[in-house]
C-alpha cells in the first residue's frame, strides 16, 4: 500500500489555511487510500524563539483538532515527533549528505532569517537545517507521498534529493517520495493581504481565519476582507487576488470550481456573505467535535502514545539500515544469560 506522510507545526492556532490546503484531505481522502502518518513536528517549532509552555500547548491543541477534523486513529498513525527518536537519529546523517549550499538555497530560510533580524534577533543553526530534520521525518518512513502546498514543496525536493545521493553512496536504503497537491486552495492566502499566505505563525490576526475563532469572528473577518479596485468578480490570481482568495476559499468549502463561482456574483458583500456562511458551515462540524476531545484528554494522550509506539516500530529498520550503511558500528549486543544462572 501507497505510504503518505505529513505533518503540522505547533508554532501558532490551526487556521482555515491549514484545514482547506491539508487537513481534510488527509481525514477525507488520504487515511482511506493509503498508509497514512501524520505528525505533529515540534521539534520543528524549535528552530526560532519560542515560549516552551505554549509549544506544549499547541502541540496538544493540534493533536485535538487533528482528531476534531476526522483522523482516526484506527486507520493512521498520529503521534509528536518529539516522541520518536529515529527523526533526530536520522536528521544527523543526512545533515552529512546535505550540502552547506542547499540550505542556504531554501526559500523559507532566506525569508525568515531577514524577519529574525529584522526584529533583532539571532538565526538559530536550526533554522538553517531544518529542512534536514523534514528529510528525515519523511525518509525514514519509507513515505511514497508527502502532501504538502506550494511553500514545502521545495523541502520535499531535498528530502528526493538527499534519499538518491544517499542511495548512490551507500547502498539502496529509502524510498524517494513524491509531492502531492490538493486541487483547490492549495495556499489559502491572508484575508487583509491575498499575496501573502494565511499563516498560523502570522501576526495579522484580523486576515487569518482560526480554526477556533468563534462563528462571529469569522463572519467579521470574512465581510472586512481586501478585495480589488473596480467592482467586477472575476477569477484571477494575477490582477485580483482579493477576490480570487475569496473564490478559492468558497470553491474550496463547497465543491465549486473558483472560475465558475466568478461569473455568478455582481458584487462584494454577496460574495463575502456566502463566503463567511461556507466558512462557518464548514467548521462547525470540527468545533463540535474538538469540544467533546477537550472534554476527554485522557484520550487524546493514548492516541499519541499508541501512536508514538506504532511510528517507532515503522521507522526504526529504515534508521538502522541507514546507520549501519553509512558506516556506524552497530552496538554490541548484551550477552545472554547463562542457563546456570
Amino acid at each position: 500500500m501507497t505510504r503518505v506522510f505529513s505533518g503540522v507545526k505547533p508554532t501558532g492556532h490551526l487556521t482555515l489555511g491549514n484545514y482547506l490546503g491539508a487537513m481534510r484531505r488527509w481525514a477525507e481522502v488520504d487515511q482511506h487510500r493509503a498508509e497514512s502518518v501524520f505528525c505533529i513536528v515540534d521539534l520543528h517549532a524549535l528552530t526560532v524563539d519560542h515560549d516552551p509552555a505554549r509549544v506544549r500547548r499547541l502541540s496538544r491543541q493540534a493533536a485535538t483538532l487533528l482528531l476534531a477534523t476526522g483522523l482516526d486513529p484506527r486507520l493512521c498513525t498520529m503521534y509528536v515527533q518529539s516522541h520518536v527518536d529515529e527523526h533526530a537519529r536520522l536528521s544527523y546523517l543526512l545533515e552529512c549528505v546535505a550540502t552547506d549550499g542547499e540550505m542556504r538555497r531554501m526559500i523559507q530560510y532566506k525569508e525568515k532569517a531577514v524577519r529574525e533580524r529584522a526584529r533583532g534577533g539571532s538565526v538559530r543553526l536550526s533554522l538553517l537545517t531544518y529542512p534536514v530534520l523534514m528529510a528525515a521525518d519523511i525518509l525514514a518512513f519509507g513515505a511514497d507521498e508527502v502532501p504538502v502546498g506550494d511553500d514545502q514543496a521545495q523541502h520535499v525536493e531535498l528530502a528526493r534529493d538527499l534519499a538518491v545521493r544517499f542511495n548512490q553512496r551507500y547502498g539502496h536504503t529509502f524510498v524517494v517520495p513524491k509531492v502531492t497537491r490538493p486541487e483547490v486552495a492549495a495556499r489559502v492566502m491572508n484575508l487583509q493581504d491575498p499575496t501573502s499566505k494565511m499563516g498560523k505563525s502570522d501576526d495579522s490576526g484580523p486576515g487569518i481565519v482560526y480554526l477556533l475563532d468563534e462563528p462571529e469572528a469569522v463572519r467579521r473577518k470574512v465581510m472586512r476582507a481586501v478585495t480589488d479596485s473596480g467592482r467586477e468578480v472575476a477569477y484571477d490570481r494575477e490582477e485580483r487576488p482579493g477576490v480570487a482568495n475569496l473564490l478559492e476559499i468558497l470553491a474550496a468549502c463547497t465543491g465549486g470550481n473558483p472560475e465558475a463561482l466568478g461569473s455568478v456574483y455582481e458584487s462584494y458583500g454577496a460574495l463575502k456573505k456566502d463566503v463567511a456562511d461556507a466558512v462557518l458551515e464548514v467548521l462547525r462540524p470540527v468545533r463540535a467535535r474538538h469540544k467533546e476531545l477537550c472534554a476527554d484528554p485522557g484520550y487524546v494522550e493514548g492516541v499519541l502514545r499508541d501512536g508514538a509506539e506504532k511510528a517507532r516500530a515503522m521507522a526504526r529498520p529504515t534508521v538502522d539500515t541507514a546507520y549501519r550503511a553509512i558506516g556506524l558500528l552497530p552496538p554490541v549486543a548484551e550477552p545472554a544469560l547463562s542457563a546456570a544462572r
